[in-house]
């Protein structure tokens, strides 16, 4: 089966595309490589890589192709926020128009790697049945491009939108910038933990792995049990206060607790159920936030990680792009 994975290089889509491979998938990444390629480089000789912009991107880019997975996308709330129109551009009309071809194409199944945070603010514990209040340009693009590509389902082409719960792990294309990742690097290096609020908020988690194989579920599935449909990734179980997630990695680290707290910019507030993607594709993650932050810390020890790598805090790389002329 020959998969075709926008997005490729990036933090999730390098280790999806390794997972893949490994699996005896044939894979080609397509991305922008503003990140570069090293992320994959011990995969180097078992894919395909194509240096391309989704915007685009041609039908015969696709053609041949059995699965594409649209990770490519300007990633998270903050970055979304240094173009508004080019996140729109990028996240929604870009996205859109690989559906559109990846359809034209006779590719028969196209998965939608969205996000969680779509939801917003929730004072109850939502579901893929729950009301959508994206209030961040990254998730306004993200909901808009769910809205246009779900009616795009019929019999011969398989749509299914994953909204990912926050993840985190090790990755080649290491991110800094997300929850778990970036507590554990502040302990490593500052011994405490510096957040903005009172860590009360309420955020799902997932490991990179785990998000990886609910992929391969949705991959392998049969066609009824996800064409058109929306399937929260992640365990019910990992909805938890920012705070807690900083009690636990500091328990986990064996460090004595050190917080220090500022002033609430994130309003996002959910408690995510997945009972779904459990019930009907048999999902099971294996990890928790204990064995992400372990790995992590690992790494970070070992110098597999590195805390001065620019292209590990997404924002402040594309920052650096933009000064270049090089982003747009």
């Amino acid at each position: 089966m020959k998969i075709f994975l926008t997005g490729g290089a990036g933090y999730i889509g390098s280790v999806l595309a390794k997972e893949l491979s490994n699996r005896g998938y044939d894979v080609t990444v397509y991305d922008t490589l503003y990140f570069g390629e090293q992320a994959l480089w011990d995969i180097k000789d078992q894919i395909k890589i194509i240096k391309g912009d989704i915007r685009k991107i041609t039908k015969n880019d696709l053609v041949g192709q059995d699965v594409v997975i649209d990770l490519a996308a300007i990633s998270n709330d903050p970055t979304g926020e240094l173009d508004p129109k080019l996140t729109e551009s990028v996240n929604h009309l870009g996205r859109v128009n690989v559906a559109r071809l990846s359809k034209k194409a006779g590719v028969k199944r196209y998965i939608a790697p969205s996000s969680a945070g779509n939801y917003g603010w929730s004072d109850s514990p939502v579901d893929e049945t729950s009301p959508v209040n994206p209030i961040t340009t990254y998730t306004i693009a993200n909901d808009a491009w769910e809205k246009d590509i779900l009616p795009m389902a019929d019999k011969s082409f398989t749509v299914t939108v994953l909204r990912q719960a926050t993840v985190y792990g090790v990755s080649r294309r290491m991110r800094f910038d997300i929850i778990v990742n970036d507590f554990t690097l502040q302990v490593f290096r500052d011994n405490k933990i510096k957040i903005k609020g009172d860590g009360m908020e309420f955020r799902p988690f997932v490991h990179i792995k785990d998000d990886c194989q609910a992929f391969i579920k949705v991959i392998e599935a049969e066609q009824e049990l996800v064409n058109g449909e929306i399937f929260n990734v992640g365990t019910t179980n990992q909805s938890l206060r920012i705070k807690e997630v900083m009690e636990t990695i500091f328990k986990t680290l064996k460090i004595d607790p050190k917080y220090e707290f500022g002033e609430l910019i994130d309003k996002r507030n959910y408690k995510m159920n997945c009972d779904k993607i459990a019930r009907v594709l048999k999902f099971q993650p294996r990890y928790k936030i204990e064995d992400g932050a372990r790995e992590v810390y690992k790494a970070l020890q070992d110098g597999i990680l590195s805390i001065d790598d620019p292209k590990n805090i997404t924002l402040k790389w594309y920052k650096m792009l933009i000064e270049k002329g090089e982003f747009s």
